[in-house]
C-alpha cells in the first residue's frame, strides 16, 4: 500500500499520486488553503470587472453633470455618490479597475520577460559577466521604488505607456535576482551536465532544460509584484505623474478628493478600499501559490 504524503494542512495524498500527478498535488494543496482560494476568487472578480467594465458601469465615467455635484451615495442613481464634476463615482471606480490591471499586468509582463532573460544569462555564465550585471542591478535596487519611478516619469513624461515601462524596468531587477539565484542552483544538477556533455547549445540548455525548473519562484514573485505595481501606479497617479485626467484611476480619484474629505468622505473611502482589496487579493494569491509550489511544505 502506498505511503501517504501529509500536506502542510494535514491533508493526505498517496505517494503514487505524488509521482504520477504532481499537478493534482498542487491544485489540492491550493484549494485546501482557504485564504489562497479566497484571493484567487477576488482576483477573478477584479479581472472580470476590468474586462467587462463598459457593460457593468451604470454611467459614462467621463460624463459631467453639474447639477449632481458632490451627491452622497444613493440608490439606484449614484450608489457611491458623485465627485465635484457630477461624475458617477461607481462608474469611475469600475473603469479605474481596468486602468490598474492594464498598468500592473503590462508592467509585470515586461519585468518578468526582461528579468528572466537577464537573470538566466547572469546565473548561467557567471564570472565577470555575472558580477557586472549584479552590480548594475544593485545600483538600481538601491533606489526606493517610488523615488526612482518619479525620476524616470519626470524625464519621459507622465502617461500610461511610460508608466508601464517604468514599473516594468524597476521590477525587472527583482525578477532578475530571483531568476539568477534559481539558475545558480539548477545549473549544477546532473541532468544539466549530461545535456551539456552531448553538445547542446547554451541557449537550448537555458530555455529548454533550466527555465522550466526555475519558473515556480518567478510565478510566485510575479503575483506579489502585481500588488506592488497597483500601489506604485496609484501612488504616482496621486502625485500627478501617473494616469492623467480625465482617465479614471484609483490614485487620481484619491488626489481629486483631498479637498472634499470633510463634506464628501465617500470620495476617498471607496477608491482606498478598491486599492486595499486589489492588493490583498494578489497577496493572498501569491501566498497560496508559494505554499502549493514549495515541496518543503510537504512532509512524509
Amino acid at each position: 500500500m502506498s505511503e501517504p504524503i501529509i500536506l502542510a494542512d494535514g491533508g493526505g495524498l498517496q505517494a503514487d499520486d505524488a509521482v504520477l500527478k504532481p499537478s493534482r498535488i498542487f491544485w489540492r494543496a491550493f484549494f485546501r488553503d482557504k485564504a489562497a482560494f479566497a484571493g484567487g476568487l477576488m482576483v477573478m472578480v477584479i479581472v472580470i470587472v476590468a474586462i467587462f467594465s463598459p457593460l457593468i458601469s451604470p454611467h459614462d465615467p467621463l460624463k459631467m453633470v453639474p447639477q449632481d455635484t458632490l451627491l452622497p451615495p444613493s440608490f439606484p442613481d449614484y450608489v457611491i455618490g458623485t465627485d465635484r464634476f457630477g461624475r458617477d463615482q461607481l462608474s469611475r471606480l469600475i473603469y479605474a479597475t481596468r486602468t490598474s490591471m492594464i498598468v500592473s499586468l503590462g508592467s509585470v509582463t515586461i519585468a518578468v520577460v526582461a528579468g528572466m532573460i537577464i537573470g538566466m544569462i547572469s546565473g548561467f555564465y557567471g564570472g565577470r559577466l555575472d558580477s557586472f550585471i549584479m552590480r548594475c542591478l544593485d545600483v538600481i535596487y538601491a533606489f526606493p521604488v517610488i523615488l526612482l519611478a518619479l525620476v524616470i516619469i519626470a524625464i519621459f513624461g507622465p502617461n500610461i505607456f511610460n508608466l508601464i515601462l517604468t514599473i516594468g524596468f524597476i521590477y525587472s531587477t527583482r525578477v532578475a535576482r530571483v531568476t539568477r539565484g534559481s539558475v545558480l542552483a539548477v545549473k549544477q544538477l546532473e541532468y544539466v551536465e549530461a545535456v551539456r556533455s552531448v553538445g547542446a547549445r547554451d541557449i537550448s540548455i537555458m530555455f529548454y532544460f533550466i527555465l522550466p525548473n526555475v519558473l515556480s519562484p518567478i510565478i510566485v514573485q510575479s503575483t506579489f509584484f502585481l500588488s506592488t505595481a497597483i500601489q506604485v501606479e496609484a501612488g504616482l497617479s496621486f502625485l500627478g505623474l501617473g494616469t492623467q485626467p480625465p482617465t479614471p484611476s484609483w490614485g487620481l480619484m484619491l488626489n481629486e478628493s483631498r479637498r472634499f474629505m470633510e463634506i464628501g468622505p465617500w470620495l476617498t473611502i471607496f477608491p482606498g478600499l478598491a486599492i486595499m482589496i486589489a492588493v490583498l487579493a494578489f497577496n493572498l494569491l501569491g501566498d497560496g501559490l508559494r505554499n502549493a509550489l514549495d515541496p518543503r511544505l510537504m512532509r512524509r
